[in-house]
């Protein structure tokens, strides 16, 4: 069964949205560590406002980014979106209930369908119990303003499984939902 994994740029105070402010922050490190997160998965899944940036931008980005920008432009997409009509870029829309369509991904065979931004679409798969894996690269600023990653009323009880530390500052979190341990006997 193929997984889905969460990956994304936060803030120390939870801040994902437009990560211009992680461009300090760039290293070697942090881009190895999105190229074996990249190869690992095999298809990316969406909500319709990172599709849409992402289809604006990647394709255009493809001689600049090598390997990293072929598996980008490559790979199918599976968009998560009540508006959008069609899609370009190798992308499919996904058409009716989110937690049934993103389950039948889930059973088909393959490697990781990995998520990019997509706040909504996040927000939607946690409240259906969908998300294997979070990949936080946590960015040592405080931004005090901004969408933040986990809405207030978002609940979740996560197992760290791995930390990181880059040179840059940056920190790589990776969670997995942690697993209520069963009752005993009474």
């Amino acid at each position: 069964m193929r997984k889905v994994v969460v990956s994304e740029f936060v803030s120390l105070d939870g801040v994902f949205e437009e990560p211009a402010w992680t461009s300090p922050f760039r290293s070697a490190e942090g881009e190895a560590f999105k190229f074996a997160e990249l190869q690992a998965a095999d298809a990316l899944l969406l909500g319709r406002v990172t599709y849409e940036g992402f289809a604006a931008a990647w394709p255009g980005m493809a001689a600049e980014t090598g390997a990293y920008g072929a598996m980008m432009n490559g790979y199918p997409k599976y968009v998560a979106s009540t508006t959008l009509e069609s899609a370009t870029w190798n992308a499919s829309v996904l058409r009716g209930d989110l937690a049934t369509a993103v389950a039948a991904l889930k059973d088909r065979p393959g490697r990781d369908l990995l998520v990019f931004g997509s706040g909504r679409l996040v927000a939607g798969l946690m409240a259906h119990g969908l998300v294997d894996e979070y990949r936080l690269l946590v960015f040592p600023v405080v931004l005090g303003r901004g969408r933040r990653l986990f809405p207030e009323g978002a609940e979740a009880t996560l197992r760290l499984v791995e930390t990181r530390a880059f040179a840059s500052g940056v920190v790589a979190l990776t969670y997995r939902p942690a697993v209520a341990a069963a009752a005993g006997p009474a």
